[in-house]
């Protein structure tokens, strides 16, 4: 599964994009609201330290076919290459990802909580749909079967659209979300930390060096190579 960090924090981007094998960033008009300041120079910093090559999703905030049309383009002139426009899932949404996709902008349709929805995502041109896992879960709906349901849909239609499940509150979501068919997940820092954290892995850790610390004291391995 190709991963995703959704947050606008630099400090956070700077330490997953060094650390993590991040696809890109995603934002949303939230989480960008939590930031504040010159949305527009932030979003410019986030391209710079994630590069050209990585991904980078954008959501519209206009409220018109044609303003959030001119606003995708706006988007993507701005962030170049590898900018997706988030587009909310809706009547007004389908049209205007229509138009995006026939004008060659990457589109990934947002608050999906329904397999139809995706369906109509897919249809309409959308290159991800953004299925809300936790927030399906949180109304009693099974979030990880709708994800399997979508991918079910996609895998018999051939869509290309791929699924870019959203919105998680553990680690374990995003585990069940990848065994039931999603290709892509944007996960918050926090979430992704758990991902590559295991007590058992810490403990091995510490064994290691302890261990070694008291065979051979502060040499490591390389300086006892150039030692020789």
């Amino acid at each position: 599964m190709k991963l995703l960090l959704d947050t606008a924090n630099v400090a956070d981007i700077r330490y997953f994009n060094e650390n993590y094998p991040l696809v890109g960033v995603t934002t949303n008009p939230t989480i960008l609201s939590r930031e504040g300041g010159d949305i527009v120079a932030k979003l410019l910093e986030i391209r710079n330290i994630i590069g050209k090559d990585k991904q980078l999703h954008v959501q519209v905030t206009e409220s018109t076919f044609e303003g959030m049309v001119a606003e995708a383009h706006a988007i993507v002139e701005l962030l170049g290459e590898n900018t997706f426009v988030k587009v909310p899932v809706s009547d007004l949404g389908l049209k205007v990802t229509k138009k995006l996709a026939e004008d060659g902008i990457g589109v990934t349709e947002t608050a999906i909580l329904t397999a139809t929805q995706a369906m109509l995502a897919a249809e309409a041109g959308a290159s991800y749909v953004a299925p809300y896992v936790s927030r399906l879960e949180n109304i009693m709906a099974d979030g990880i079967g709708t994800v399997a349901d979508i991918a079910d849909i996609f895998a018999n239609a051939g869509y290309s659209t791929e699924i870019l499940a959203a919105s998680f509150k553990t680690a374990k979501q995003v585990l069940d979300t990848a065994l039931a068919g999603a290709e892509t997940a944007t996960v918050a820092p926090d979430v992704m930390k758990l991902l590559a954290a295991h007590p058992t892995s810490t403990s091995s850790i510490e064994g290691f060096e302890r261990d070694w610390n008291k065979a051979f004291g502060d040499n490591t391995l390389l300086s006892l190579i150039k030692k020789n």
